[in-house]
C-alpha cells in the first residue's frame, strides 16, 4: 500500500508539473497577496473608524462636563449647594468617561500607526512582487519561445515530428506505387500478366518491333558510314588532280626553257 500511495503521488506530482504553469502560479500569488493588502488596509480603516468614533464621543463628553460646570456654578450663585454639588459629581463621572475613552484612543492610535505602517510595507513588498513576476513571466515566455524554435527547427517537436512523419509515409507511398508500376509494366512486357484493353502485343509482335527498330538503327549506320566514305574518295581525287595539274606546269616550264635560244656574248 506504501508503495501505491508512492507510485500514485509521484504520478500526481508529475501530471501536475506538466499542467502548472508557472505565470499562472505567480498571478495567483499576486493576487493572493493583493486580497491580504486590501485586509490590512480595511483593518486600518476600521481602526481609523474606531478613533474617529472615540474622539466624538469625548467631544461630546467633554462638551457635557463643561455644562454640568456651569450648572453647578449658577446653582451655587443661587445657593444651591446641594445642586452644586450634584452637578460637581455627575462632572467627576463624566471626567473618568472621557480619561478611558482618551485611553482607547491612544491604543486605537498606535493600532492605527502599525496597522499604517505595515500596510505601507507590505504595499512595497507587493511593488517589487509585481515587478520581479513580470520580469519571471517575460523569461519564461522568451525561454520558452526559444525551446519551441529550437524544436522546430531540430524536428523534435510533436507538431514538426507529426509533419516529418506525415512526409516520410507520403514518401513511402510513392516508392511503393513507383516500384509496383515499374513491375506491372515488366510483367505486361514479357507476357506474364495480359492486357484486358487489347492494346499488348504478344512475344512474337514484340520480338519482330524490337527487330525492326534495330535494323533501321543499322540502314542509318550504313547510309552514314557510305556518306563519309563518299567524302573521302572526292576529297582524295581532287588532290590527285591537283598534283598531276603541277607536274604538267613544271614540264612545260622545262620545255619552254630549252627553246628559248642563247645567245653568245
Amino acid at each position: 500500500m506504501k508503495r501505491m500511495g508512492m507510485i500514485f503521488r509521484a504520478k500526481a506530482n508529475k501530471a501536475l508539473d506538466r499542467a502548472e504553469d508557472p505565470r499562472e502560479t505567480l498571478d495567483y500569488s499576486y493576487q493572493k497577496q493583493l486580497e491580504l493588502l486590501q485586509k490590512v488596509r480595511r483593518g486600518v480603516a476600521d481602526v481609523a473608524t474606531s478613533r474617529k468614533r472615540l474622539e466624538l464621543q469625548m467631544s461630546q463628553l467633554q462638551g457635557q462636563s463643561s455644562k454640568l460646570e456651569e450648572q453647578g456654578k449658577k446653582a451655587l450663585a443661587l445657593g444651591r449647594e446641594d445642586l452644586a454639588r450634584e452637578a460637581l459629581s455627575r462632572r467627576a463621572a463624566l471626567q473618568q468617561q472621557v480619561t478611558d475613552l482618551e485611553s482607547q484612543h491612544q491604543t486605537l492610535q498606535g493600532e492605527e500607526e502599525k496597522l499604517t505602517l505595515a500596510s505601507q510595507r507590505l504595499q512595497a513588498k507587493v511593488d517589487a512582487f509585481r515587478t520581479k513576476k513580470e520580469t519571471i513571466k517575460a523569461t519564461y515566455t522568451a525561454a520558452q519561445a526559444q525551446t519551441r524554435i529550437g524544436e522546430a527547427f531540430s524536428g523534435i517537436s510533436e507538431e514538426m515530428g507529426d509533419v516529418g512523419m506525415a512526409v516520410q509515409r507520403a514518401e513511402d507511398k510513392t516508392a511503393e506505387l513507383q516500384a509496383r508500376s515499374g513491375a506491372i509494366d515488366e510483367l505486361l512486357a514479357s507476357g506474364a500478366l495480359d492486357d484486358v484493353s487489347g492494346t499488348s502485343k504478344d512475344d512474337i509482335t514484340a520480338e519482330l518491333d524490337r527487330l525492326s527498330g534495330g535494323s533501321d538503327v543499322e540502314l542509318e549506320l550504313q547510309r552514314m558510314k557510305a556518306e563519309l566514305a563518299g567524302g573521302s574518295d572526292s576529297g582524295g581525287r581532287q588532290a590527285i588532280e591537283g598534283g598531276n595539274g603541277t607536274e604538267q606546269a613544271q614540264g612545260q616550264g622545262q620545255q619552254q626553257s630549252q627553246d628559248t635560244p642563247k645567245f653568245e656574248k
